[in-house]
């Protein structure tokens, strides 16, 4: 059987492919289903390691041009044109050649030519939704889709209810079960200080590091910070940072550019909050450890996506919500001194958090590839519950 995975745009849409990946090898290793092959179509949004990791899981990575649209005008949406067009080529050609039994598509704009040529050959397609609103890529897929998965509620009103159900996000199992002290000695953490972690999504974000410098002497008096800046800042970071904490507690500050799944699971681990931004992925990766959070939506995110997952899941009660405009480092400040110094709303949140989390999302999207890439009788997908509004805050 060959299933063909496709998606790009973020880190959202790729890291969730390869966990669904990992958890077919597991089924068909244990249920002995053999001759499986793999392929990947879509664009190369994270240059040669992305693409030198799905090689290392079995894919076959196959390159093909994207075009994005951007809501503003950019003379870079009348060049994106042609690199459909050209994508959209690509992608014909290469599904001839491969003829997958299955597709599975995680959405953003580098999916689309996948979904066209499928469309093209009839060839079955199975997509995930990670967000409250999904995007254009998605709305297009779902009218040819077999079964849709997806992360939020609200997002069922924009999908057929007889083919949708509630999975949550596919998370790699291998950023969970750290060990706490173990994670502590890795990220240099020796006080028993409260741990604050802060993530601006893989590339990092540079309001989030601003507000995050403005207060960093007053953190690292009280806090040990664990702190993602994104690559392209960390050294600038890592230089201010200096400075700031000259007469003090600079071994309270510890910065990285990027989190691979080992570092990031002990940046899980060793956390008691998180500070980050609200991708799906990112959410579902807290709730999955049980972290109270206080998120920051983008506030230029495709659909205002991120903001809407917010407060979908601040409305759990596992996350405070602050407002990309409302956004300084004293506020900040606050909300951090607010959570931690609560141990009763700690304890709440952390329950939320939990109650919320779906780790066994990829098993089931893994699941069904597998049963529809077999050309077997899907039972009806479960229910969902009643999408519900969230109040801002």
């Amino acid at each position: 059987m060959r299933i063909l995975f496709t998606g790009g745009g973020s880190g959202g849409h790729l890291y969730p492919i390869i966990a669904v990946l990992r958890e077919i090898q597991h089924i068909a290793e244990e249920e002995r289903i053999l001759n499986l092959e793999f392929f990947y179509l879509g664009p190369d949004d994270f240059g040669t390691d992305f693409m030198n990791t799905l090689r290392q899981e079995g894919v076959l990575p196959v390159k093909v041009r994207c075009g994005k649209w951007r809501r503003y005008f950019s003379f870079a949406n009348f060049l994106d044109i042609f690199n459909v067009v050209i994508g959209v080529l690509q992608a014909v050609w290469n599904m001839y050649l491969i003829l997958p039994d299955i597709i599975f598509s995680k959405g953003g704009y580098g999916a689309f030519p996948a979904i066209f040529a499928a469309k093209l050959f009839r060839i079955p397609i199975i997509m995930h939704e990670s967000d409250a609103i999904p995007g254009k890529v998605s709305l297009h897929t779902a009218r040819i889709a077999k079964r849709i998965g997806i992360a939020f509620p609200h997002a069922a009103s924009f999908f057929p209810k007889e083919k949708t159900a509630l999975v949550g996000v596919p998370i790699r199992k291998r950023l969970l079960g750290g060990n706490l002290a173990e994670s502590k000695e890795i990220l240099n953490i020796y006080s028993n200080l409260p741990v604050v972690g802060i993530i601006g999504a893989s590339q990092g974000s540079e309001k989030i590091n601003d507000a995050v410098t403005d207060v960093l002497k007053e953190l690292a008096s009280e806090y040990e910070v664990v702190h993602q800046t994104g690559t392209a800042n960390l050294e600038a970071i890592k230089q201010e940072s200096q400075v700031i904490l000259e007469f003090g507690h600079r071994e309270h500050y510890h910065a990285f550019g990027f989190l691979d799944e080992g570092k990031l699971r002990e940046f899980y681990t060793a956390s008691d909050l998180i500070i980050a931004r609200a991708g799906a992925s990112t959410i579902y990766e807290i709730a999955a450890w049980g972290k109270p959070s206080i998120l920051i939506p983008l506030a230029n995110a495709a659909q205002d996506h991120q903001r809407k997952n917010a407060y979908d899941y601040a409305a759990t009660g596992a996350a405070i919500v602050i407002e990309e405009t409302n956004l300084s480092p004293h506020i900040l400040l606050a909300e951090i001194k607010k959570v931690l110094g609560d141990a009763e709303h700690m304890k709440k949140m952390k329950e939320a958090a939990q109650k919320f989390a779906r780790i066994d999302a990829a098993e089931l999207i893994a699941r069904e590839i597998l049963k529809l890439g077999m050309h077997d009788v899907l039972p009806p997908p479960e229910n969902i519950p009643a999408p519900t509004a969230p109040k801002p805050k």
